[in-house]
């Protein structure tokens, strides 16, 4: 500090004036952007609350028109591309279905009756034995996808019939396991029927992949979820196939043959599903039957099969081929949906605990043949549909192809009757009536009166 020098320090300026002046201003300005502020701030309090109240105002309106869409909805969606041949439950689209139709389909109407998911229910054995199962008090929901490895029309057809008895088909991919979390957790299961599954023997010559997403990626979805997921798990009734026999001689088939060696990756799928079916059993406790199906045949059949296609050819006039020395055990619908039930009935339960947990002890773990146990010559089947129809077929005699069937089938079923009662009962001939009647109605063609009218006009001109 610099020392005082006696004289006096001469007075600052007065400037107070200028001060308040500047400090005036200052204050106003501060008042105004306070006030700019405030109005901003409650601007969009008000606008905002008021787009609440809008939001809630739609949502409740909407609650009140669509209560459906928002609280009683389940979606089931599937990650899987759509393609021309996809495989059986393989689907691109998203549906909406209401979990109390999916409950009240699965649920019994007669006591003690049982609760049954039916994989493959618009196909040609699903809507068959769905129809039987229900119309006895059985709850039936089914699972399908309507793919195009034949004329989706006939399945949409079934899918029409089973909806007119109370059948509920889900739109779905099996290999979409959280789909089948959400089933399993709506309906408590009893039994699962599981008869999806890429069929046909030489389709698997174009494509092999559809048939190990179906037949083996699709079993093994199913069961994964059933063991892990279903509380309790349920007993399983599965499609296996004759094919499975292959390469086999001894005849009749028996289910005690060796089935180590297939024709066709069609039967090799279905062996590889009979081994996993035992894995499941070992570890998880499932009870597993899987059934060995013979050339089943009969109304709503499949277009890819013999008769079928038989049928369709000679009514147009076209030429039809038949393999020498083919023989097939021939197996009515209503045969195997008898043996169906029975195995449904007979299956004792799971032993697994809930989550996949330890078993509680072995499992049932079984196999049966279902056929006719009456093998018939092709050119015989073809003979019947001829005087069915009232026309010759057009016939080219071949020589069987090296693409996956095999020359003859013969079923030994006493394993079935024994444990079930399964006893087939029609003949190709009554069979084979009842498809062609059922034929010419779905399709609309008038075949059989015509030859109702030659035939009348023989017995007037004799």
């Amino acid at each position: 500090m610099a020392p005082s020098l006696g004289f006096p320090s001469p007075s600052p300026p007065d400037n107070s004036k200028a001060t308040l002046k500047q400090l005036s201003s200052y204050n106003s300005h501060l008042l105004r952007r306070v006030s700019s502020h405030k109005l901003l701030s409650i601007s969009s309090t008000l606008l905002f609350r008021t787009a609440i109240l809008l939001t809630l105002t739609l949502v409740l309106l909407f609650t009140l028109h669509y209560p459906s869409l928002l609280s009683h909805s389940l979606y089931l969606s599937s990650p899987h591309p759509s393609s021309p041949h996809r495989s059986l439950l393989s689907s691109n689209r998203r549906q909406s279905l209401n979990p109390l139709e999916i409950r009240r389909s699965a649920t019994p109407t007669r006591t003690n009756g049982l609760s049954i998911l039916v994989t493959g229910a618009a196909g040609f054995v699903g809507t068959h034995c769905s129809l039987a199962l229900k119309a006895r008090g059985d709850g039936v929901l089914g699972l399908d996808n309507f793919n195009s490895y034949y004329d989706p029309s006939l399945k949409r057809a079934r899918q029409k019939l089973l909806h007119r008895n109370g059948v509920v088909i889900v739109e779905a991919d099996i290999n979409d396991a959280q789909m089948l979390i959400k089933l399993f957790q709506l309906v408590h299961f009893t039994h699962v029927l599981h008869l999806a599954a890429q069929a046909g023997v030489r389709y698997a010559m174009k494509s092999p992949q559809s048939y190990i997403q179906s037949n083996i990626a699709g079993l093994v979805s199913l069961l994964e979820v059933a063991a892990k997921n279903a509380d309790p798990q349920p007993a399983i009734v599965w499609a296996s196939s004759s094919s499975v026999y292959g390469l086999n001689t001894v005849s009749p088939f028996s289910e005690s043959h060796r089935t180590d060696r297939p024709a066709s990756l069609y039967a090799a799928t279905k062996k590889a599903g009979e081994e996993i079916a035992h894995v499941y059993n070992h570890i998880y406790g499932l009870s597993l039957t899987g059934l060995r199906f013979f050339t089943v045949y009969g109304p709503w059949g499949r277009p890819d099969m013999a008769y079928f296609s038989f049928v369709h050819d000679i009514i147009d006039g076209k030429p039809i081929n038949i393999f020498t020395n083919a023989k097939r055990d021939f197996t009515y619908i209503d045969d195997v949906v008898k043996g169906v039930i029975g195995a449904l009935d007979s299956a004792k339960r799971s032993t697994g605990l809930p989550g996949g947990g330890k078993k509680t002890g072995p499992a049932e773990l079984r196999v049966y043949n279902l056929g006719n146990t009456s093998p018939v010559p092709v050119t015989k089947m073809v003979s019947i549909i001829e005087s069915l129809l009232g026309k010759k077929a057009k016939k080219n005699v071949v020589e069987m192809p090296s693409n996956g069937d095999v020359p003859y089938t013969h079923a030994n079923v006493s394993l079935a009757h024994r444990d079930f009662g399964y006893q087939p009962t029609t003949d190709l001939g009554a069979g084979l009536k009842q498809f062609v009647k059922w034929y010419v109605e779905y399709y609309k063609l008038d075949v059989i009166t015509k030859k109702k009218e030659k035939a009348k006009e023989k017995v007037a001109s004799s």
